[in-house]
């Protein structure tokens, strides 16, 4: 059986994605050479970005896999090299484009990302689990969804993700990690252990555009970012730094709750933010009997939306009710977000019914200019 030609050969490897950057490994430029022998040997050496990079063995494996698929290959053997600085240096360039300023690409005038902030007044409504759910649902309908945990002091979007794998750093630019098909980034990735993270506002905000300009999430569809409760520094440093976020606010059922969740809300009137709508956590534990029991009380994400809308002077929508569930706790412990390990469960369901909503939601084109000039 003849040897599999060269075409044949970058063919199989342009099917190797890169497991962070998540674009063929021969757009990158990581194909150093590939070649076959008679026999049905193949050798290729690939270009890895840093030499400590965390993925080596992935791409090794996704290599190995589709070199030996090819017809008449027998054997595969896969070398592993290091990008040298000026080929770091045309990947950044291919990737962000040539003579790219540095800054946050969100507020870019060609960005079509839209940008939601998950907000609540109070800790203990689950903001983090419904971020995290939501943002595995929308990459399960097939959009390129990151997350940006902005809660610095109580990080715990990594865990809840299940990844404790750290960033791989190219020079200044920062790649994200990827779990369940999500680029995330937290604080939890740069310190040691449980160690507390004890600063002022200045060094969280300047954490919060680091993460925001200096990380390359490429081009997403929807960026989340977990904040942390109440109206602090991290709000206000979101509307000073993605001016066009919207928020989303989470509060349970109870009164009170929806009470303090109406400040996180209206905070968009000062700082020119919509709100993109409420999610009610924690509604109702359905009972062995098929009855419901409001633990909560009821009506807290109702009140709410509508108090929010008189306060925006616009509508502001219910986007759904999230019940009581075993399985979205031992899910978030395990790692495993519920609308991935029990999609047919009321919580799963309703998390996803959620991301529907804001899914169909188009990428906007508002002020948007597309270079067209009369011909």
């Amino acid at each position: 059986m003849n040897a599999p030609s060269q075409s044949e050969l970058l063919a199989a490897l342009a099917t190797v994605i890169d497991p962070e950057l998540r674009r063929p490994i021969t757009e990158l430029d990581m194909v150093e050479s590939v070649e076959a022998f008679d026999g049905g040997r193949v050798h290729a050496v690939v270009r890895l970005t840093v030499a400590g990079c965390p993925m080596r063995e992935t791409i090794t494996r996704d290599v190995t896999s589709a070199l030996s698929a090819l017809d008449g290959v027998t054997d595969v053997g896969v070398d592993l090299t290091v990008m040298t600085a000026e080929q770091r240096a045309g990947l950044k360039e291919r990737l962000k484009g040539a003579g790219a300023e540095r800054g946050i690409p969100f507020n870019a005038e060609n960005s079509l990302t839209r940008v939601y902030a998950v907000a609540s007044g109070k800790g203990g409504v689950g903001k983090s689990s419904v971020t995290v759910n939501l943002a595995c649902a929308l990459a399960a309908r097939g959009l390129r969804v990151g997350i940006v945990d902005a809660d610095i002091y109580g990080f715990s979007v990594p865990g809840l993700l299940g990844t404790s794998q750290a960033p791989t750093r190219v020079d200044e630019m920062i790649l994200p990690p990827v779990a369940h098909d999500v680029k995330v980034i937290s604080i939890g990735m740069f310190v040691a252990g449980n160690q507390p993270v004890a600063w002022r506002g200045p060094m969280l905000h300047r954490a919060l555009e680091q993460f925001l300009t200096d990380v390359y999430f490429g081009d997403l569809d929807i960026l989340l970012l977990d904040l942390p409760p109440g109206t602090g520094d991290v709000a206000i440093s979101v509307a000073q730094l993605l001016p066009k976020a919207e928020i989303l606010v989470v509060t349970t059922p109870q009164a009170a709750a929806a009470d303090v969740a109406e400040r996180a809300g209206a905070i968009a009137v000062q700082t020119g933010q919509k709100v993109a709508g409420v999610i009610e956590n924690m509604s109702f534990l359905t009972l062995p009997d098929g009855s419901t029991m409001e633990l909560f009380g009821s009506g807290g994400g109702e009140i709410l939306a509508k108090r929010l809308s008189q306060t925006m002077n616009s509508p502001v929508e219910l986007l759904g009710q999230i019940p009581l569930d075993v399985a979205l706790r031992e899910g978030g412990d395990a790692g495993m977000p519920i609308v991935l390990a029990d999609p047919s469960s009321a919580a799963a369901q309703a998390l996803d019914a959620i991301a529907g909503k804001l899914a169909v939601r188009p990428r906007g084109l508002s002020g948007l200019k597309l270079g067209v000039t009369p011909a």
